[in-house]
């Protein structure tokens, strides 16, 4: 179902010029020029009520850092002024990993809220009052959220209709069924020594699809083996085995 209007997203950061940044250029970039979604970053501090704009203090109970004020990031997201329908997301190295599916389903809404921390962290009781949902681009630590902010911005607009080229180019690539993408290939024909695989300039679209699938398996099974035990059996053979995919690179 099409959106009633642009996909949107709201950005909760200290550096609201960091904003939009890469999303800016490229592919996203025209897409923002266009009208094909939006971004609108807000300044938390701006919701701060002391002369200094103060949005953090000291950690209860002690330790190094500062922690962000639930008073001011709520205040901050009531400010927003958001619907019910939109996610409200809170970039945390200690959240769920980003999913190339969370992507799509982001990307098939409205837009989030994004909050991007700073410091040591963010008060857990406005995480728990707004009801954030806690998202990690990995397992490493950033200086902030916007980066990451910046990541799943841009893995979500690039799904949202009329932003790619060819359509295809959404859907054959890497997580798109679980697996890693195959190798890519283009001229020169033959690159210091080394050739295109044969099958890929057959003609045959059969045994280029049954390839590219073998690779992706191959590759996953390989890098990642969490993903890969995800992926459901093939029926056995005659034999009564399962077929073990070989990490070939030639035709």
């Amino acid at each position: 179902m099409t959106n009633p209007s642009p996909w949107r997203a709201t950005v909760l950061t200290l550096f609201p010029e960091m904003f939009p940044g890469p999303l800016g250029v490229s592919l996203a970039g025209r897409a923002l020029a266009s009208g094909l979604w939006e971004i609108e970053a807000r300044d938390i501090r701006a919701s701060a009520t002391d002369r200094h704009r103060s949005v953090d203090d000291t950690p209860a109970g002690g330790g190094p850092g500062m922690v962000l004020r639930a008073d001011v990031l709520a205040a901050a997201i009531d400010a927003a002024g958001i619907g019910p329908d939109r996610p409200r997301l809170l970039m945390s190295p200690r959240g769920r990993p980003l999913t190339q599916a969370r992507v799509a389903e982001l990307a098939q809404g409205p837009g989030p809220l994004i909050v991007c921390g700073r410091f040591e962290g963010v008060d857990q009781r406005v995480i728990d009052g707004r009801g954030l949902e806690e998202v990690s681009i990995g397992d490493y630590v950033l200086s902030g959220g916007e980066i990451a902010a910046l990541a799943l911005i841009d893995a979500c607009v690039r799904l949202l209709p009329g932003v790619m080229g060819k359509e295809a180019s959404g859907t054959e690539e890497s997580f798109s069924e679980g697996l890693l993408e195959y190798p890519q290939y283009t001229r020169p024909q033959l690159f210091e020594g080394a050739p295109i695989p044969e099958i890929l300039t057959s003609g045959d679209h059969a045994k280029v699809a049954a390839w590219r699938r073998a690779q992706s398996e191959a590759l996953t099974a390989a890098r990642r083996p969490d993903l890969w035990a995800q992926i459901p059996p093939k029926p056995a053979n005659r034999a009564g085995r399962q077929k073990t995919p070989k990490n070939k690179t030639d035709g």
